[in-house]
């Protein structure tokens, strides 16, 4: 009985450790990542229907996004990372190309 519990406990530590070594390291924020974010900014003070009908709007607004709105993108990108100074300013030359 005790040898069960021995290899009982062995295998819950190994598949923790197993699991604990599979989770990726977070990836970058995808553009519709950034665009839900901006959108959900936005629609701050908005509720129930107003606000279901302003996200649908906003999420599905021009596919191709304006100059405008990829700057506010991309200024609520570089806030959220805590990018300044030449760091931000590269981030956001080439967040602004894509």
């Amino acid at each position: 009985m005790r040898h069960g519990f021995t290899v009982l406990a062995l295998g819950l530590a190994l598949a923790s450790g197993w699991a604990q070594a599979a989770d990726p390291a977070p990836a970058e924020k995808t553009p519709q990542q950034s665009k839900m974010a901006t959108c959900n900014k936005d629609a701050d003070g908005k509720k129930g229907d107003e606000r279901k009908a302003f996200m649908k709007e906003c999420l599905s607004a021009n596919k191709k996004e304006t100059q405008q709105n990829k700057m506010k993108t991309c200024n609520a990108e570089a806030k959220e990372t805590g990018k300044k100074g030449d760091e931000r300013k590269a981030f956001m030359s080439e967040c602004l190309k894509k």
